[in-house]
């Protein structure tokens, strides 16, 4: 039996679905993978071939637009499928999601799924009411894929909710909302929290994300200097990277903000676990997510999370318990929550313990693999 994932970004499939290729595996099952890319990624590639994994690259413009590319990476994933013959295929965001799922059905694959693991620059400002023409053309492609699929995986039950509004789903398609992409709880153990001179813990906070407008990198970056305007001794650490991506932020913003010191900057990291053990408190003030990764990750290793109250960010924070819900795009939510760490250090403690047991109980990446392979009749 083969099993075939495809992705828009080959160093994400081992850092977000290795654990569930490694338990599909487990099963006997014969793992592909295809993505774009390759010379790109030397090591990830290495590593994947390391653990017996056939490798296929595909023709893929990962944020393009250009219909003919498009047509031409349909008809190649199409042509690899009826060499691979695939019994089972996995496809995760937007372009594999769409051109995978409707390329697995015309390659006839027995076991379609499609697993949508946020919404992105496709979906914002949907809500309005008001669609820019490609955005109602992506949600065309998207009915027309997910049409073909035999289940729909979900991050989070707004975007599932969203789908259905938008009529992108089937009144009778089978569905399934899963706990993220779940985290690996041994790897990422609990840190003891960083102290200042006095023996006290620091209030350091720490933002991981690709350096988009909407993943609220702004609004942390104007936090960041209000507080430390009150506050000089707080930290505030800044992981990741300017994306390719129309919302990304200037590398001159970028500058500007680690010029005047309100920032440190660790660029990107293979590795995030230093980072977060430097910091006491995660911050996220995304405008949405499938399920955030990072701030899974600073969970479990008992971090406090300041997130927004917005679809995918708000199921991993209970008010007031692991961490504070903030509303989107809002500077004053933000600087108020990182106040109240600030003035009272004994939250930092308390709510990182509440955020580590959410971790094992909730986004154990084990148990959210075991109810993914359930829901697709993985077994040996």
């Amino acid at each position: 039996m083969k099993f075939l994932m495809i992705s828009s970004f080959l160093p994400s499939v081992l850092n977000f679905r290795g654990k569930l290729l490694e338990a599909i595996a487990s099963h006997g099952y014969e793992i592909h993978i295809m993505a774009p890319e390759f010379a790109s990624f030397p090591e990830e590639l290495q590593k994947l071939h390391v653990l017996g994994y056939h490798l296929h690259e595909i023709p893929m413009q990962r944020t393009g637009t250009n219909p003919l590319a498009d047509l031409k990476l349909l008809k190649n994933l199409y042509q690899q499928m009826r060499q691979i013959q695939p019994d089972y295929v996995l496809s995760y965001t937007i372009k594999p999601v769409i051109y995978g799922t409707l390329a697995s059905w015309l390659a006839k694959v027995p076991h379609r799924f499609a697993l949508i693991t946020g919404l992105g620059y496709a979906f914002q400002n949907v809500e309005s009411g008001k669609r820019s023409v490609f955005q109602k053309m992506v949600h065309g492609l998207y009915a027309q894929a997910l049409k073909h699929s035999d289940k729909v995986f979900f991050q989070n039950p707004d975007d599932l909710k969203l789908f259905q509004d938008m009529h992108l789903l089937e009144a009778d398609k089978r569905t399934v909302v899963v706990n993220g992409s779940g985290v690996n709880v041994q790897d990422f153990d609990v840190m003891p929290l960083p102290k200042n001179q006095q023996g006290q813990v620091k209030a350091s906070f720490l933002l991981i994300a690709r350096l988009l407008g909407d993943k609220g990198v702004r609004e942390y970056a104007e936090s960041a200097r209000i507080i430390k305007a009150k506050h000089p001794e707080a930290e505030f650490h800044l992981v990741g990277w300017i994306d390719d991506n129309p919302s990304a932020i200037s590398q001159a913003e970028l500058d500007s903000w680690i010029a005047d010191g309100r920032l440190k900057y660790w660029g990107k990291l293979t590795d995030v676990r230093p980072a977060i053990a430097e910091s006491s408190v995660y911050v996220l003030p995304s405008y949405r997510e499938g399920t955030p990764r990072t701030v899974l990750e600073a969970m479990a290793m008992g971090r406090a999370i300041i997130t927004t109250d917005a679809p995918g960010c708000r199921e991993t924070v209970s008010h007031g318990v692991n961490g504070y819900l903030v509303g989107v795009k809002s500077v004053d939510d933000l600087v108020q929550s990182m106040q109240y760490f600030i003035e009272d250090p004994k939250l930092i403690e308390l709510m990182g313990q509440r955020s580590r047991e959410i971790a094992l109980n909730k986004y154990d990446v084990h148990q959210v693999n075991k109810h993914m392979l359930g829901e697709m009749g993985i077994s040996a």
